[in-house]
């Protein structure tokens, strides 16, 4: 999945991306708004996992939808 179809749909995506994510609020899904690298980075926050690690995870559940 190609990150422009990511970003344009963003507002379906993240109810999906809370059913995967539990701990991730509304209001952070708002303000990454689409942006791979932000919601990477929200990821590594709020679980404390390696970058590397998020990729992998967010490749795997983009493969998904």
């Amino acid at each position: 999945m190609d990150r422009d179809r990511v970003k344009g749909n963003w507002k379906q995506f993240k109810g999906r991306a809370r059913e995967k994510w539990g701990e991730l609020t509304d209001d952070e899904l708002d303000r990454v708004n689409g942006q791979r690298e932000q919601f990477e980075g929200l990821l590594q926050e709020r679980y404390g996992k390696a970058k590397d690690d998020v990729r992998k995870d967010v490749d795997k559940w983009l493969d998904t939808l």
